[in-house]
């Protein structure tokens, strides 16, 4: 593990020095995924310019909501973000160099264009969750407290878990990118929103079989003391680390499978 995490910096570092030899290209890159970063936030204020809840969610309380959603999303996404690509080199066939290479080719699709401006998600999804904290009406006993950082961490696990699992499914539908997306990024949108503004079997599926919920919602309930409103036992709030190992292990077992199962394409 610590020599793919150096192996990974050496990587991530050596795209970025590249990035860094047009400097106003990346500064004007990283500014403007800030402010596509903020229109997803500004839908919400727009949403509050109308009512004072939504959903019974006081405005303060969905911006803690969007920020535990973008913070984690935002994280996956510097660290395994262009796994997504991976269709496109199986199509190509220049993930065959990838294998012939003494590195990971998991780690050289995450790291491939590596570049501070992906930086740009992060940074709102920061300061939005600083105000939020600043501003949120909440009894903050030392659970609470620990909640925070643990919903993010277990946040971007998941996220970044889903990140490999949908890359893998590209080795078996190859064209699959953009069907993968509306798991991660939509995934990303579905999570900044109070989960009961959807249909009751909707959020099913979002707990028990694509686990979004246990990204900020469930986690989220314990830290503004709110009860499910579909009647998950409270137990549920505190699931969110056992669901990102169990999804960590799926992930390492379907990237393995999709190696295995790569026969190349003959170029």
């Amino acid at each position: 593990m610590a020599e793919a995490l150096r192996v990974y910096a050496l990587l991530a570092w050596t795209w970025t020095r590249a990035a860094a030899q047009y400097p106003v290209s990346m500064i004007m890159l990283t500014l403007t995924t800030v402010a596509l970063t903020l229109l997803d936030l500004a839908a919400i204020a727009l949403i509050f310019v109308h009512t004072d809840r939504l959903a019974g969610f006081s405005g303060t309380e969905v911006m803690f909501l969007y920020a535990t959603s973008l913070v984690p999303f935002a994280m996956a996404d510097i660290v395994l973000g262009t796994a997504e690509r991976l269709g496109q080199h199986v199509r190509e066939g220049s993930l065959d160099t990838m294998l012939v290479r003494p590195v990971s080719p998991l780690i050289q699709l995450a790291t491939e264009d590596f570049t501070p401006r992906r930086l740009g998600k992060l940074l709102p999804g920061v300061v939005v969750l600083a105000v939020a904290l600043e501003r949120a009406d909440v009894d903050w006993t030392p659970g609470r407290i620990v909640m925070i950082p643990l919903m993010l961490v277990s946040g971007t696990l998941i996220f970044g878990a889903l990140w490999v699992i949908t890359a893998a499914f590209q080795f078996v539908v190859v064209d699959g990118r953009e069907a993968t997306s509306s798991v991660t990024y939509g995934g990303a949108f579905l999570t900044q929103y109070p989960m009961h503004i959807f249909g009751r079997d909707f959020v099913r599926t979002l707990t028990f079989v694509l686990p979004l919920a246990f990204v900020n919602w469930q986690p989220a309930l314990y830290v503004l003391d709110r009860p499910d409103p579909h009647g998950l036992p409270a137990a549920a709030r505190f699931a969110s680390p056992a669901v990102a190992a169990v999804l960590c292990v799926l992930a390492a077992l379907a990237w393995r499978a999709g190696l295995r199962r790569y026969r190349s394409t003959g170029n």
